[in-house]
């Protein structure tokens, strides 16, 4: 009888082993997912803009920038890490237009959900 309780103990104590190792390779992965979430919003909380004033704008990205807005007009100019943002007004609509120095446009975006999604209020956009 002592051999058969020794086989079910030590069948119950291997379940037991292998519950235990599932569950830390669970509690790893999800943890490796909070760090690399956290991190990357880190990142972007980095990218910050600064509002600057157009005789700051190399000739080359206000020229671009003119291009771009056709028809609208540009209401602020932010400088954002070593590229510059046009923000246009056209048709009620604020677009942010990013170039960098030589004024190749790298993108565009709705200022407007750009501004929600930071959480400002109040902001004509």
């Amino acid at each position: 009888m002592s051999t058969q309780f020794r086989t079910i103990l030590k069948s119950n104590s291997q379940k037991l082993t292998d519950m235990k190792t599932t569950n830390l390779f669970t509690v790893a992965a999800i943890s490796a997912g909070l760090a690399f979430g956290a991190t990357a919003e880190a990142k972007e909380e980095k990218h910050e803009e600064q509002t600057i004033n157009s005789s700051d704008v190399p000739a080359a990205v206000q020229q671009a920038a003119q291009a771009e807005a056709k028809g609208g007009t540009i209401v602020r100019w932010e400088k954002e890490g070593a590229n510059f943002e046009a923000v246009i007004e056209k048709n009620g609509k604020q677009i942010g237009v990013e170039m960098d120095a030589s004024g190749k446009v790298l993108s565009k975006h709705n200022e407007a959900k750009e501004h929600k999604a930071k959480g400002q209020k109040g902001a004509n956009y």
